[in-house]
């Protein structure tokens, strides 16, 4: 009688690869590959682009079209980046580019405003801000606070805020997804902090009472 043959190991399951293998399959033509990422970062990416375009059904269109911006040039991603920066970089610029058709005349901290009449410009004078905004989030009345501040900062600081203190990646990866250096992200994060304290401080002094969870601004 012939000995029986050890039966082979089953193939891994998609949802059981890390993205590497993932992206591996799925640019070999395997679709449960490619649908396994999707799985994976649809929800944070939904999540992003609601924050940058502060519209559900936007960010939907932004969420659609950035997988398949991933689909058609997944052939040429060449690993060069993660897979998780790679997609939040087309995340991000899908985005953006929605943002700035709905809002031409959006404009970024990184640029004085100019002041009507006189033709003069000044730079914003913001408090110091050295900590990560999530440190202020003691009630409920700041969460909301801190999300309409959120929804108010300029897309280009929001894009790299939300990569970096929501998302939680480093800034490097920030600065990758964003397609910035790491000093141009790290400028626009660090005024995008500024901004969201300057927001929290006008909205906790405007509080009749209990205002010990206002931020305090730094003296000059």
């Amino acid at each position: 009688m012939s000995a029986d043959r050890p039966e082979e190991p089953a193939a891994p399951r998609p949802r059981d690869l890390d993205d590497a293998a993932l992206v591996d399959r799925a640019q070999a033509g395997e679709s449960t590959a490619f649908d396994e990422l999707v799985r994976r970062y649809e929800g944070k990416v939904f999540h992003l682009t609601r924050r940058i375009l502060n519209d559900a059904d936007e960010a939907e269109d932004a969420l659609q079209e950035t997988f398949l911006s991933a689909y058609r040039a997944l052939p040429r991603f060449k690993r060069e980046a993660k897979f998780s920066t790679w997609i939040f970089r087309i995340a991000t610029n899908a985005a953006l580019m929605r943002l700035r058709k709905r809002r031409p005349d959006v404009v970024s901290l990184d640029q004085p405003k100019q002041l009507d009449g006189e033709g003069e410009t000044v730079t914003l004078d913001l408090p110091d801000w050295s900590h990560s905004p999530d440190q202020e989030l003691v009630d409920q009345e700041t969460r909301t606070a801190m999300d309409e501040a959120i929804a108010a900062l300029p897309a280009d600081l929001a894009a790299v805020f939300l990569l970096r203190d929501v998302e939680g990646m480093s800034n490097e990866e920030a600065a990758e997804a964003t397609g910035l250096s790491l000093a141009a992200a790290k400028s626009r994060l660090h005024r995008a902090r500024l901004f969201l304290r300057d927001r929290l401080h006008r909205h906790f002094q405007g509080r009749p009472s209990n205002r010990k969870g206002a931020p305090k601004s730094t003296s000059a």
